[in-house]
This record gives structure tokens, C-alpha cells and sequence, in this order.
């Protein structure tokens, strides 16, 4: 799982600054073909490197958050970028764990920055998965349980999941043996968009940790209604074998600046920390102390995405087409046809949708991105059915 890269990078800053760098760099113009021959987004004219998606794609596949960065965050890039040339200090790292511990309740010791909550799940794949299998419902985000499973590291058992399209949290409990690695949740899930209400998913998670490690993935929870009922943090704080990692892609709109967490017991922690594999840049520490409290951007954000998610399923509701009530940054929905043949053609259409998930053939998932671009698919959606 490559999402390690190189940390170099073209800025310019003026005019004389940059005949400075071209005149440094012979190979500027093979780089720049060799990048565009491996099918990269195309560049501007200038030629600097378009970071994001072109400017004709609605890009509603990945669940970003396209109304982030926020400025407070993009203010602290640009002043930490200038001390790019030294390793991020242990100083700003628990700066950034200090403030997500106050909010939280819990010791600095607690929280363990990552690069992502992607890095978090893998190493906590890799330090649980050689014990035994990872049980978790069989539609989860299996990401990073698939990147120990490559290693031969780990194996997934795959909990069906309910009539309703929902985590079988009975069924994942019986599922526990004493060879049992851990057991991994996705709370509100994906590609489903459930939220598991907090009077439910808490004394399930309560119950499975008397027996294994639990494993929450909160990636979406700032995007639910109440997010104080329905977090497990407060089973770590009660003293239980549970560990829940969190993410800044998708309510803060850094998907691409890579910052995540993991919150636990101060034991587990240490594990964790001796288990990631790099520092996380200092722009990327900078940019989550930056944004953390800006509670009117985090405001904003969440307006922006509930305002696109009710648009898919005011078009939803219209075509009367089946779907999960979702309180997420995306919607699955059926359409009708194969998830497959409906991702190609709004493809054609330069919208970007995800296509089948594993054997559910029926169902498509769709983010919630720019209002702009979600108007583009709600007007594409029923012409391309009826076409």
C-alpha cells in the first residue's frame, strides 16, 4: 500500500525565482511527460502540476470534502512550510494531541497521531491481525484490513450484514473465539452511510471488548446528527479494550494533507506509536492545530455537505429509487441498473460515481462534493435511466 511519497515539490515565487529553478533543472520537460504519460491530471498551461481533479470532473467517487482546507488551516501551511527543511519536533505533535485530548476527556498519552487514519488502521491491522482473524461486518471500509491480508499478516472474516442493509453487531459477537485478532467497526459505516445510534453500538462494543480488541473507525461522526451519543470514546474512558481512530479528510476537507488519530488506553497508544512508520509532515501537523477549533468553518462544512446530501435524495426520492438513510458525506443507493454500467456512463458524462461494491451489483454510491457538481449528477441520474 504505497502512500508513502516523495517530498518534493515545485513552488514558485516570482517570476525570477522560477527562470532561477528552470534554469537548475535540465530535465524539467521530460519530468513534466513523464508525469503526464502515467496518466496524472493534466497540467495548466503554466506548467505547474494540478493538484486535485480537473476542472470538468465532478469527482464524487472518493467521499472528500472539497469545501477544505479551511483558511485557518491553509494559514499555518504556508507559515510551517517555510520550516519544510527539518523534521516535524515532538513539540508540534503534542500540541496537536493535546488539543484532541481536552476535547475529549482523555490523557495526551491517549492519542497517537497518524498520517491519516488510514496508517492508524494498518498498523493496528498488523499489530492484532497475526493473532488471529479481524472480524468485521462484510461492507466496511476493508482498506487497510486487505493491506495486512496482502502481507499475509492478516485474514478477514465477514459477518453478514442485516436484512437492513446494517452491522449485525450479534452476529460479529458470535463470531468471537479466543484465536480472534480483533474486530473492526465502521461507525457511521462505509459504503452503506449508517449511523449506528450510540444506545446500541456502545453496549455491543462493551461487550465484544470483554473478549477481543474493538476496533471503531469514526471517520464520519463530526458529519452526524449528535456525535456526543453516538462516539465509543467513552468506553475508553470507562477502561475497555476499545480503540477508535478518527480522521481530518472528511469534516476539516484535508483528505489529500493526510492527518488522522487514534484515541485509546495509554498502554495501546504506545503500541500503536512504536507501529507507525514515519513522521507525519510538519505542513500536515500545522494545518489539523490550525483548523481544529475554527468551529464556524466546521459549521460550514457540515452545512455544505448536508446541503448536497438532501439534493440526492430529493432526485432519490423523485425517481423512486431505494436507498439507506445516510448521515454521511455520500448516499447507496439502487438505481436499477448494474453499479458497473451506471459508474461508466456517468463517466461519459465526466461525473465520477463509485461503482460495485463486492457481489452488491445493484447498488451505486455517490459523495456529496461541490453543489455545483452534485447538480450535474441529479440532472444526469434520471436521463441516463430512462436513456
Amino acid at each position: 500500500m504505497g502512500y508513502r511519497l516523495t517530498r518534493r515539490g515545485l513552488f514558485s515565487a516570482g517570476a525570477g525565482a522560477a527562470a532561477v529553478g528552470l534554469a537548475g533543472c535540465a530535465n524539467t520537460t521530460s519530468a513534466t511527460a513523464a508525469v503526464e504519460a502515467r496518466g496524472a491530471f493534466p497540467l495548466e498551461p503554466e506548467g505547474k502540476i494540478l493538484f486535485g481533479p480537473p476542472a470538468d470532473l465532478a469527482l464524487l467517487s472518493r467521499n472528500e470534502n472539497p469545501y477544505g482546507p479551511a483558511p485557518s488551516a491553509l494559514k499555518m501551511i504556508q507559515s510551517s512550510a517555510e520550516k519544510g527543511a527539518y523534521y516535524t519536533n515532538d513539540e508540534a505533535v503534542q500540541t496537536l494531541a493535546s488539543l484532541i485530548a481536552d476535547r475529549h476527556g482523555v490523557s495526551p498519552e491517549q492519542i497517537v497521531i497518524t498520517t491519516g487514519s488510514g496508517e492508524a488502521l494498518s498498523a493496528l491491522a498488523l499489530i492484532y491481525g497475526p493473532k488471529g482473524p479481524i472480524v468485521a461486518p462484510r461492507l466496511f471500509w476493508d482498506t487497510t484490513a486487505l493491506y495486512a491480508a496482502k502481507l499475509n499478516m492478516a485474514t478477514i472474516l465477514r459477518i453478514p450484514l442485516t436484512e437492513d442493509m446494517d452491522m449485525d453487531l450479534a452476529g460479529i459477537d458470535a463470531a468471537i473465539t479466543p484465536e480472534t485478532g480483533m474486530v473492526q467497526l465502521c461507525n457511521p459505516n462505509n459504503p452503506t452511510g449508517i449511523a449506528m445510534p450510540g444506545s446500541v453500538i456502545r453496549p455491543a462494543v462493551a461487550k465484544m471488548a470483554e473478549k477481543t480488541t474493538v476496533v471503531v473507525d469514526e471517520a464520519y461522526i463530526e458529519l452526524v446528527d449528535d456525535e456526543a451519543s453516538m462516539t465509543c470514546v467513552p468506553l475508553i474512558k470507562e477502561g475497555r479494550d476499545v480503540i477508535v481512530t478518527r480522521t481530518f479528510s472528511k469534516i476539516y476537507g484535508m483528505a489529500g494533507i493526510r492527518v488522522g488519530y487514534t484515541i485509546s488506553s495509554a498502554e495501546t497508544a504506545e503500541k500503536i506509536r512504536n507501529t507507525t512508520m514515519a513522521w507525519t509532515p510538519c505542513t500536515s501537523i500545522a494545518a489539523a492545530i490550525g483548523c481544529y477549533d475554527d468551529t464556524a468553518f466546521i459549521d460550514y462544512s457540515k452545512s455544505k455537505i448536508v446541503e448536497a446530501r438532501d439534493m440526492i435524495t430529493t432526485t432519490l426520492d423523485t425517481l423512486g429509487l431505494t436507498y439507506l438513510k445516510s448521515q454521511t458525506n455520500f448516499v447507496y443507493f439502487q438505481s436499477g441498473i448494474p453499479a458497473n454500467d451506471l459508474q461508466k456512463a456517468m463517466a461519459a458524462e465526466k461525473i465520477s460515481i463509485r461503482g460495485q461494491y463486492m457481489d452488491y451489483m445493484p447498488w451505486s454510491r455517490v459523495s456529496t462534493g461541490k453543489i455545483e457538481d452534485v447538480e450535474r449528477f441529479c440532472k444526469a441520474l434520471p436521463r441516463l435511466l430512462n436513456a
